[in-house]
């Protein structure tokens, strides 16, 4: 149907995104490490989501002055929150579309799950935190996380239904009021290699 992406499946589901009509992008999006080439989409789109968001912009202002060095502090494996983790981000070629953080192990609170992500305010309700989070599903796999945590806001419906729809299983409430739930990271790993193999 016009105004729909193609349909994402796993195992368990298929399901469509429906979106408005954007910008085409040249490639497909896809997790990549933190680049320079991206520059100036990274700086307003963030800009535009922290107005959006009415969240602090200060932290832009540093970046902007010296981006080669804002890029090489978040390249690779670091510890972050206490675990080792690694930033990616979202991208078409020189389009930045989002971030996402992986943490190869839980924090001894759990806080934040595995994966933690978002996509700027210009690029969302387009389909991009559903596959991103699902490619991400495929790295956790990857990395020999079988089930992977998120925690997710109880007022923030979009990312409930993106954690939903990429098979979450509900587990509570974490001690800052997020919901938990649990993702099996072989429907990821099992859908991508079906999708490799065609």
């Amino acid at each position: 149907m016009p105004g729909e992406r193609p349909a994402i499946g796993h195992p368990a589901t298929t399901f469509r995104v429906a979106f408005r009509s954007m910008i085409e992008l040249p490639v497909p999006p896809t997790l990549c490490q933190p680049s320079v080439s991206v520059r100036t989409s990274y700086l307003i789109g963030e800009q535009a989501d922290m107005l959006h968001r009415d969240s602090d912009t200060s932290w832009l202002t540093a970046a902007s002055r010296d981006f080669d060095a804002f890029v090489t502090e978040r390249v690779g494996v670091r510890e972050r929150w206490g675990v080792p983790s690694e930033l990616f981000w979202y991208t078409s070629n020189e389009y930045y579309i989002g971030s996402l953080v992986i943490r190869h192990e839980l924090s001894e609170d759990e806080g934040g799950g595995h994966i933690g992500y978002h996509v700027v305010y210009p690029w969302q309700r387009q389909g991009h935190a559903t596959r991103m989070l699902w490619e991400a599903l495929g790295r956790c796999a990857a990395l020999g996380i079988r089930h992977a945590l998120l925690t997710v806001a109880p007022d923030n419906a979009a990312s409930l239904t993106v954690v939903d729809r990429c098979g979450g299983v509900a587990d509570g409430v974490n001690e800052e009021g997020e919901l938990r739930s649990w993702i099996d990271t072989r429907l990821a790993s099992r859908s991508s290699a079906v999708h490799t193999a065609r």
